[in-house]
């Protein structure tokens, strides 16, 4: 018996800067273009109903996780699941970078961004608090979706642990604009290179979806991309607003991952031992390690 087919949207867009309110409408026009297209699952960038410099009206585009304005949005979707980014405002009023999964009227999955960048024309670490929890959740019997934020799939044992907790899909928000590492950083190559790398080393598709237009002094390229479990890239997109769409067999994902069994192989046990041992090793003279 063949497995189940799903088909997947990646919502390139542009977000008004820090206006939630207006980007929820936009986001109830774009959840409308993926259900007539008959989505199972639609992306969308990170920090999409904020903006990427919607941190500079935190306290105002802040959402806790009951804000009635995120149900709407769960109701609108129905039975096509919707990853949205926002600034969620957590417990004792600590501020995240989030994304969610929206389903049937409600939310049915929350990643909160471990690694917030600090570097270049990146402050993350200025406003937000670090998630600590790397999760997946089961779309059905046989997709289960890890969900990451941009700079979280550019730490390997991130994205790592994602597999190894059973993801058969990547899911990938991301705010990149062209200037936000460095002059002599190739953004866009490097996008494209690292979702093909993790399809194909761990047999699973996955879906990048970055934002699109102008923020300050950041200019997002868009460029997002549905790519197989073979890393072959199904659908890109160009650098304006734009849905793009591929169906996902996972009848290919179990063909890939016997080919090629990089999450059967994970030696975890091995990974945690030196991994505590390197931990042991931190404040230790270098002679003493080069002895041990």
């Amino acid at each position: 018996m063949s497995a189940r087919k799903i088909k997947v949207g990646a919502a390139q867009i542009a977000s008004e800067i820090g206006d939630v309110d207006a980007n929820i409408e936009r986001h109830l026009e774009w959840i409308g273009r993926g259900r007539e297209q008959g989505l199972d699952l639609l992306v969308m960038p990170e920090l999409s109903l904020t903006g990427h410099y919607g941190p500079e009206r935190l306290l105002d585009a802040a959402m806790k996780r009951s804000d009635p304005r995120l149900k709407m949005l769960a109701e609108a979707a129905g039975d096509m699941s919707v990853v949205i980014g926002f600034i969620e405002e957590g417990a004792a009023a600590q501020f995240y970078n989030s994304a969610a999964m929206l389903h049937a009227g409600r939310m049915v999955h929350l990643h909160r961004k471990v690694n917030l960048p600090t570097y270049g024309k990146l402050e993350e670490g200025k406003y937000y608090a670090s998630g600590r929890f790397v999760e997946t959740h089961n779309l059905d019997e046989d997709w289960c979706a890890g969900l990451l934020i941009c700079a979280d799939v550019w730490n390997p044992a991130l994205t790592h642990l994602a597999f190894l907790h059973g993801a058969t899909l990547l899911l990938c928000p991301v705010s990149s604009g062209i200037e936000a590492v460095g002059i002599d950083f190739d953004n866009p190559s490097g996008w494209a290179l690292t979702m093909r790398f993790y399809s194909m080393m761990y047999g699973a598709p996955a879906i990048m979806v970055n934002r699109t237009g102008t923020e300050r002094e950041l200019t997002f390229w868009g460029g997002s991309r549905i790519v197989d479990p073979f890393g072959k890239e199904l659908a890109v997109a160009g650098s304006g607003e734009e849905l793009i769409s591929a169906t996902l067999d996972f009848e290919t994902v179990r063909k890939a991952r016997h080919l090629l069994p990089t999450v059967r192989d994970s030696n975890l046990a091995l990974v945690m031992r030196e991994t505590t041992r390197l931990i042991g090793k931190i404040g230790v003279p270098d002679f003493v390690r080069n002895d041990s």
